[in-house]
């Protein structure tokens, strides 16, 4: 349905006897997950190449150096080339509108409509992006789906036991030792970056309130979303994506102790770019008349390591 000028919730409250000027929006959040995305350039093979964006990923070597003998040649070894892909596709939304309505409103419809679809945009692509979080192969879970302190870590994307427990810091230990023992990179500097509702993390938050928190003043790089650090984890609180589509379950998990939540290092999920996203007007019909605003976006997201192996990606999870 356009936006029009007859219909109250459709455009009529654009205007009346005595209306703000101010222009209010229902609170919208920034982009959370996508801002972890690896952005790469796919104009080539976006629009001249076909839909399909690769990249490929290098080994280490085979044969870990040593040390030398005098009179004997220094050993050959050799490295392996794998290759991921992501499918490149069309994102969008639209908001049609009257001339009608945008004559007779107080406030600028194009302004309106531009603010709403930026906000349904952001959330389009948190929601791609995340897709791609929650295909990792790596899970972890409480030990027996109660232990407040052990995890256990299932490496085929799925996991048999319920999560009944409130995450909480030791959990966020026992989850960091897995990940640097596995030799995950960290995302900036020494440090991990966790994903998830505030509600997920208000375990955490108690726990550490007697704990000397992340502080410092003069670091530059805080993410969106950002509430502290802990144990080489930085906490990000993201809304975009909602818990029924966030976690394993339909909903939180069971008794609703806490929902999904993501550990990474570096490289997680890149992002094919083949045309930024952008707002377009559309060409006016039925002698202007009939007009219209859309977002656009050419591009898609993919999960750059999908072998247990070198995932990059821890998710706290439960059984469905």
């Amino acid at each position: 349905m356009a936006q029009v000028w007859g219909t109250n919730s459709a455009g009529g409250f654009m205007y009346s006897d005595e209306l703000s000027d101010v222009l209010r929006m229902a609170v919208q959040p920034m982009v959370k997950f996508r801002q972890f995305c690896d952005a790469k350039d796919a104009t080539n093979k976006g629009l001249s190449k076909g839909d399909k964006f690769n990249w490929n990923i290098y080994s280490d070597v085979g044969t870990a150096g040593t040390a030398l003998t005098e009179g004997t040649a220094i050993p050959e070894t050799s490295f392996t080339v794998e290759q991921n892909q992501l499918t490149v596709t069309e994102y969008g939304n639209s908001v049609g509108y009257s001339s009608k309505l945008d004559d007779l409103s107080k406030h600028s419809v194009t302004e309106v409509i531009n603010k709403v679809l930026k906000n349904d945009a952001k959330k389009a692509f948190d929601g791609a992006a995340h897709a791609q979080f929650k295909a990792t192969p790596l899970a972890v879970v409480p030990t027996g789906g109660t232990s407040t302190s052990a995890v256990t870590l299932d490496a085929d994307g799925t996991t048999s036991v319920t999560n009944d427990v409130a995450m909480g810091k030791d959990h966020v230990k026992a989850i960091v030792d897995i990940m640097k023992e596995r030799d995950i990179p960290a995302y900036i500097n020494d440090d991990y970056y966790a994903i998830a509702h505030p509600s997920t993390f208000r375990g955490v938050k108690n726990d550490l309130e007697s704990i000397h928190q992340y502080t410092d003043g003069g670091f530059q790089m805080i993410m969106n979303g950002e509430i502290g650090r802990y144990e080489n984890v930085r906490f990000i609180e993201q809304t975009n994506v909602a818990k029924g589509g966030f976690g394993t379950p339909a909903g939180e998990f069971t008794n609703g102790k806490s929902n999904a939540c993501y550990f990474f290092g570096a490289d997680t999920v890149a992002e094919a770019i083949a045309i930024p996203e952008e707002m377009r007007g559309k060409i006016p019909t039925d002698y202007g008349r009939s007009r219209g605003i859309a977002w656009y976006y050419l591009g898609g997201f993919g999960l750059v390591h999908d072998s247990a192996a070198q995932a990059r990606i821890v998710k706290w999870d439960s059984a469905t």
